[in-house]
């Protein structure tokens, strides 16, 4: 199934640049997904985010930077749990679930964060 829109991700604006933020400075190579409640419906606000890293040139190998993406989350002003999995690391059976629903944060190479900002 193709990614939603962007504008379907449950999270606010200023959020979702912090978000974006730190993806580009902590796995500027990855294609980050978002799936879950906050996608596909039925987030509240003290929902979890979940994300899922690829490596673009190889899904199968893990994203340089996770392990620093997950510290700079830690350490954010994000007012919510982020849920990092490395789409490597997941049992084939899961990518189903997330190819169901799951909205794009950021491209390779990223999208302009200004204009990704501009969801609510």
């Amino acid at each position: 199934m193709p990614p939603l829109e962007l504008s379907r991700l449950q999270l606010p604006g200023k959020h979702l640049q912090t978000l974006q933020t730190l993806l580009a400075e902590c796995v500027p190579h990855a294609e980050v997904w978002a799936y879950g409640s906050r996608v596909t419906g039925g987030a509240h606000e003290g929902s979890d985010l979940d994300l899922v890293l690829r490596n673009p040139a190889d899904p199968g190998q893990d994203v340089e930077g996770w392990i620093d993406l997950e510290e700079a989350l830690q350490n954010s002003t994000l007012p919510m749990l982020v849920d990092v999995h490395l789409w490597s690391r997941l049992p084939k059976a899961f990518y189903p679930n997330i190819e169901a629903g799951y909205v794009v944060v950021q491209a390779n190479p990223p999208r302009s964060i200004k204009s990704a900002s501009t969801a609510t």
